[in-house]
C-alpha cells in the first residue's frame, strides 16, 4: 500500500465513519398446534377495562344523540389464524391487542405488537350539535364470529354494532383470512345523516413501543412512522431522540408504525386526504422506548356510503417479499439504505440471500456463502488493485531516484513522477478506484444485516440471535466511549483479523506506511471495534469471514503476478513511449501542475518586488 492508496483508504474510512455516525443513519408443541389452529368461533368474554357508569343525564350531556350507546360492559372478541391473534374490544369496537403467533420477545415471552397499555386506536365523529364523539366512548354489540370465504380464501368475520336509535347504527366489521397478516376493517354510519356533519372523521393511532429485542438502543432507533404520499416516502428520522412531527397535506396511501423488525400498518381503500405524524422519546422510560402517533382524516361521505369506508390493517414482520404484496411501496418499511445502497440491497443482496435460503437453513453458513459469492464477483477488481500496487512497488526505486535528483523542488518531483507514470502505463489511482467500486456493497450490507428479520432468533456458534450483538463477555463496567457492558466476540475477531491484514500490508510495503500513516492504519480497526460492538452478530460475522476470504484471495492473486516480468513490461512501455506526449487526462493534469508551478514562482517573487518599491 503506497502513500496515494493509503490516502485514498483514509478518505474512504472517513466517509464510512461519517456514514455510520450521521446517516444511520433492526411453547411447547401443544401450544403451537393450538395457536396454528384457526378458531371457528370466539365467544365474547368480559374485559378488565370497564368504564365508570354514568347516569342518563350525564350521558346526554357528554354524548348527545349518541348517548344510547354510552353504557355497557366491555368485552373482548378474538379473531385468530396461524399467524396472528387479534383481540377486539366491544368498548369502541377497536383492536386492543395483537399477538404474532410463532414469535417471541428476546426474553422468550409471547410477542405482542400491540396491547391494551401500549396502543390506543380511536375515531372521532363530528356531530351536528358541535360535539366530537369518540367511538371509544360507545359500546358495541358483537355478532357471532362467522366463517367466510373471500376471493377463494377462507377466514373469519365479526361485526360490532352500536345502536343509537331505530335505524341508526355505527357498524364496524373485521375480517381475518387464514394464513394472513392482514385484518380487513370496514366502518359504516347507517342513518346518521342528520346527526353528523360533512366534516371528516379523525382516526388517531397512539402506539407506545415496548422493548422486544435485546438491544434497547437498536429497538428504539429502528422504530418510526413511515407513510406514502404522491409517489414519495415520508418518514420520521429513526434515530432522533427529540420530538419530531410531520404533516402530509397530500393524500396518504398507507401508514406504517415500524417496530424494528415488525410493522403495524393501515392501508385505506381510498387514500386519507391528509395526515399528521409525530414521535417522541421519553428519557429514562424503561417501559416504553418510543411513542408514535398518527392522526388521519376519513371523509364523512365514505363512511356514510352504502359500502362504508374500507381499510386493511397489517400486523406482521418486516419481510421484504411479504410487504411487497400488502400495498404498492409498502416494502419501504424495510430500511435498505438510501440512494444506490438501497438498489444494491434490493436487486443484488436480497435476491442472492433469498436464493441461498431455499437450499440452507443455517444462516451463519448462508452468510459465509454470501461472502464467497460477492468475493468471486469482485475478484477482477481485487486483482486490478493488487496489480496496481505491484506496479508501484517495482517503480519505487525510480521514484526514489527522482526525489533524490530534484531534492526540495516538489513541483518538479511531481512532474517527473507523472511523466514516469504516463510512460510506463502505471497510475496510483488505479489501485484506489477498485476499492471505491466495492464501497457500495460494503455500505449496502451495513444496512441490510441490522434490518434483516430473517436473522432474528437464528443462532450460530455462540451467538443466540444473529440479528443482535453476541454478548460473549459481560463486563461490570461500561466500555469507554460507548454504553456497552459487553464484548462481542464476532466483533473482536473482525478487529483482530483486520489488524492482521493491516500488518501484512505494511510488511509488503514498509516504506509506504511510516509515521502518522502507519499509526492511522492500525487505529482505524480499533475505532471500528467500538463502533460495531453493539451491531448485529450477523454483520460482524460477515466482516470477519470477508477478512478471512480476503487473506486467501490475496495469497492466490500473488501467484498470478510475477513482479520481475511486470517490471520488464513497464520498462518496455517506458522505452516505447519515451517520445510520446501525454494526452487526455494526463495532459490536462500536467498543464494544471505547470500553471500551479508558475503561480507559485510568481508568488515567491512578489514580496521581493514589493520591497524594492
Amino acid at each position: 500500500m503506497d502513500k496515494n492508496q493509503a490516502t485514498g483508504l483514509m478518505l474512504i474510512s472517513a466517509l464510512l465513519l461519517a456514514y455510520l455516525f450521521f446517516l444511520k443513519p433492526k411453547a411447547d408443541e401443544q401450544a403451537k398446534q393450538q395457536a396454528n389452529k384457526p378458531a371457528a368461533a370466539a365467544a365474547a368474554r368480559p374485559d378488565t377495562a370497564t368504564a365508570a357508569p354514568l347516569d342518563s343525564a350525564a350521558l346526554v350531556r357528554t354524548l348527545g344523540a349518541f348517548a344510547a350507546a354510552g353504557q355497557g360492559t366491555a368485552q373482548s372478541v378474538e379473531l385468530r389464524n396461524s399467524k396472528v391473534a387479534v383481540s377486539l374490544s366491544t368498548r369502541g369496537g377497536r383492536p386492543q391487542a395483537v399477538r404474532l403467533e410463532g414469535e417471541k420477545t428476546f426474553r422468550g415471552a409471547p410477542f405482542y405488537l400491540l396491547d391494551k397499555q401500549s396502543a390506543d386506536i380511536d375515531v372521532q365523529v363530528p356531530t351536528a350539535d358541535g360535539r366530537r364523539v369518540k367511538l371509544s366512548s360507545l359500546y358495541f354489540r358483537p355478532s357471532a364470529v362467522e366463517s367466510v370465504t373471500d376471493n377463494g380464501k377462507k377466514g373469519q368475520r365479526v361485526q360490532l354494532v352500536a345502536e343509537l336509535a331505530a335505524g341508526q347504527q355505527i357498524q364496524q366489521t373485521y375480517t381475518l383470512l387464514d394464513d394472513s397478516y392482514e385484518l380487513g376493517y370496514n366502518l359504516k354510519l347507517v342513518g346518521l345523516n342528520g346527526l353528523v356533519t360533512a366534516e371528516p372523521l379523525t382516526l388517531t393511532w397512539l402506539d407506545r413501543v415496548r422493548q422486544t429485542e435485546q438491544s434497547a438502543k437498536q429497538n428504539r432507533s429502528h422504530s418510526t412512522i413511515n407513510y406514502w404520499t404522491d409517489d414519495d416516502l415520508g418518514s420520521i428520522a429513526e434515530a432522533s431522540e427529540k420530538p419530531e412531527e410531520q404533516t402530509a397535506t397530500a393524500p396518504v396511501a398507507w401508514i406504517g408504525h415500524k417496530h424494528d423488525f415488525f410493522t403495524a400498518g393501515l392501508v385505506p381503500a381510498k387514500p386519507f386526504p391528509s395526515g399528521k405524524f409525530n414521535t417522541n422519546v421519553q428519557e429514562g422510560d424503561t417501559t416504553f422506548l418510543k411513542t408514535m402517533q398518527s392522526t388521519l382524516q376519513i371523509p364523512a361521505a365514505d363512511v356514510q356510503s352504502a359500502g362504508g369506508a374500507s381499510f386493511r390493517y397489517y400486523f406482521g414482520p418486516n419481510s421484504f417479499p411479504v410487504l411487497k404484496d400488502v400495498a404498492p411501496y409498502f416494502e419501504r418499511n424495510v430500511y435498505l439504505g438510501w440512494g444506490v445502497f438501497r438498489y444494491v440491497n434490493r436487486f443484488v443482496v436480497i435476491p442472492v440471500f433469498n436464493f441461498l435460503e431455499h437450499y440452507m437453513t443455517n444462516y451463519g453458513l448462508i452468510i459465509v456463502l454470501l461472502v464467497v459469492l460477492i468475493k468471486l464477483v469482485m475478484w477482477p477488481l481485487v486483482y486490478k488493485s493488487y496489480l496496481s500496487q505491484a506496479k508501484m512497488r517495482v517503480l519505487k526505486p525510480e521514484i526514489d531516484q527522482i526525489k533524490e535528483k530534484y531534492g526540495e523542488d516538489q513541483m518538479k518531483v511531481q512532474q517527473e513522477t507523472m511523466k514516469l507514470y504516463q510512460s510506463t502505463g502505471a497510475s496510483p489511482l488505479s489501485g484506489c478506484l477498485p476499492m471505491l467500486a466495492t464501497l457500495p456493497i460494503l455500505l449496502a450490507l451495513f444496512q441490510f444485516f441490522p434490518n434483516a428479520i430473517e436473522l432474528r432468533g437464528e443462532s450460530f456458534l455462540w451467538a443466540k440471535d444473529l440479528s443482535t450483538y453476541d454478548a460473549f463477555i459481560h463486563l461490570p463496567f461500561k466500555i469507554p466511549f460507548t454504553e456497552s457492558r459487553h464484548i462481542s466476540l464476532f466483533t473482536l475477531l473482525m478487529t483482530i483479523s483486520t489488524l492482521l491484514m493491516t500488518w501484512q500490508s505494511n510488511q509488503m510495503n514498509p516504506a509506504a506506511m511510516q509515521g502518522p500513516m502507519k499509526f492511522y492504519s492500525y487505529l482505524m480497526p480499533l475505532i471500528f471495534f467500538f463502533v460495531l460492538n453493539d451491531y448485529p452478530a450477523g454483520l460482524t460475522w460477515y466482516y470477519f469471514v470477508s477478512n478471512v476470504v480476503t487473506f486467501a484471495q490475496q495469497a492466490i492473486t500473488r501467484r498470478f503476478v510475477d513482479e520481475d516480468k511486470l517490471h520488464a513490461q513497464l520498462q518496455a512501455n517506458k522505452e516505447k513511449n519515451k517520445d510520446k506526449k501525454p494526452g487526455g487526462f494526463q495532459a490536462r493534469l500536467a498543464e494544471a501542475m505547470k500553471n500551479a508551478q508558475e503561480r507559485e514562482a510568481e508568488a515567491r517573487k512578489a514580496p521581493k518586488q514589493g520591497g524594492k518599491k
